[in-house]
C-alpha cells in the first residue's frame, strides 16, 4: 500500500466516510483484511477462532506491535470495544476523538 493511500483511507475514516476494510481493494496485502473476508467477518470481533483478539498472530504480529510502540495504539482493545459496543458506536467514538484505533493506557 502506498503511503498515500493510506493518508487517503485515514482521512476518509476521520471524516466518517470510510467504506472499510471489505470495500479496499488495494489492501490485498493485508491478512486480516484476507481473514476477515475468507471467513465471512465484518471485523475482527466476529471471529469465533479467538476470544482474544491479542491471541490472534494476524491481528497482533510483530509489525503491529512495533507500530503500538510509535503510536500508542491498541488493536486488540479496538476488537474488544467493538465487541462490546458495536461497530457504529466505534466509529464513531474513533471519530469524535480523531482517532483511528483505541490508544494504550
Amino acid at each position: 500500500m502506498l503511503v498515500s493511500d493510506r493518508k487517503d483511507s485515514r482521512r476518509a475514516y476521520l471524516k466518517q466516510k470510510c467504506k472499510g476494510c471489505t470495500e479496499n481493494v488495494k489492501a490485498t496485502w493485508c491478512a486480516v483484511r484476507t481473514c476477515c473476508l475468507e471467513n465471512k467477518y465484518v471485523t475482527c470481533a466476529d471471529c469465533t477462532t479467538f476470544s482474544n483478539a491479542a491471541d490472534c498472530k494476524k491481528l497482533n504480529n510483530f509489525i503491529s506491535k512495533t507500530i503500538s510502540l510509535f503510536t500508542g495504539s491498541d488493536r486488540p482493545a479496538s476488537i474488544k470495544l467493538i465487541k462490546e459496543k458495536g461497530c457504529d458506536y466505534y466509529c464513531k467514538e474513533m471519530a469524535d476523538k480523531k482517532t483511528h484505533c483505541v490508544k494504550k493506557s
